[in-house]
């Protein structure tokens, strides 16, 4: 547990002796002794390479597609295509996770979710955390009700027809709170861990968690704040815990009441506004 221990050894490289050596009694390396900055700016670097794949894919299907769908042509059409936008970023996240699993694969022994954080939870464990998020979530509404934002946001244009609603809150609740938290509470935490100790691992992922929804949410800035408050329960949670599997069920619980709220609201995706 990382509130077991002080900062100096997070701040430290992998620790040496019997205890990092595999065998009867060692304990398992934490993330922080396995990640390293060299993992961390060979990510950098592979993500303009992501990009430009998943577009080339993306825009090879939505071309192949496009006679039997009927949709149009041009940059704008694209832009506000759902399931184009989703096809691009489920592609991103892919190549992504693909790569940190080949990273981890040639450069370190552990298996490569155990070496992000990942702990299988127990039931209990696993409801706790969904619950937790659920309640997140609730306190995010209500701070969103309390000082609501007077413009609307490029997200919300997304939710333009039943199906698409239904593909962005598949997206939301099974894919986005995983790939997510494998990035930012699993590579980045770890990284910043060793270099700086936890508590400075859990303000520098919240708020790069913060700065990846900006697009999201442009000139709407209340629900900025609110994320950057989300983000920073989430790696609160990884750093008190020690553990991945805490931020990603915290997640999960939090996306699944927000789109449960909008699908309830919205007389299950037909009233969408």
């Amino acid at each position: 547990m990382l509130d077991e221990r002080d900062d100096s050894e997070a701040a430290g490289g992998p620790a040496s002796g019997p205890a990092c050596e595999p065998g009867a009694g060692a304990r398992a390396a934490a993330p922080r002794d396995i990640w390293t900055l060299r993992d961390l700016l060979l990510f950098i670097a592979f993500i303009p390479f992501a990009l430009l794949a998943a577009n080339l894919v993306a825009l090879t299907g939505y071309a192949a597609l496009r006679p039997f769908t009927g949709w149009p042509a041009g940059p704008a059409a694209l832009r506000s295509n759902t399931f184009f936008l989703l096809a691009l970023q489920i592609l991103f996240y892919l190549f992504v996770l693909g790569f940190l699993y080949l990273v981890s694969k040639l450069r370190h022994p552990q298996p490569f979710w155990q070496s992000l954080g990942w702990k299988k939870p127990a039931g209990r464990e696993a409801a706790k955390w969904l619950l937790g998020g659920c309640a997140l979530a609730m306190a995010a509404n209500l701070a969103l009700l309390l000082r609501p934002d007077t413009t609307d946001f490029p997200l919300e244009h997304l939710f333009n027809s039943r199906g698409a609603s239904y593909a962005l809150g598949g997206f939301a609740i099974g894919i986005a709170p995983v790939i997510e938290e494998v990035v930012f509470r699993g590579l980045l935490f770890a990284v910043c861990e060793r270099a700086a100790g936890w508590r400075f691992a859990v303000v520098i992922t919240a708020l790069l968690f913060a700065g990846l929804h900006v697009p999201e949410y442009w000139d709407a800035w209340n629900h900025v704040w609110v994320i950057l408050g989300v983000g920073m329960v989430f790696s609160l949670a990884r750093g008190l815990s020690g553990a991945l599997t805490p931020s990603i069920f915290l997640h999960i619980g939090y996306n699944s009441l927000m789109m449960a709220g909008l699908f309830l609201s919205s007389h299950h995706f037909r009233a969408l506004n």
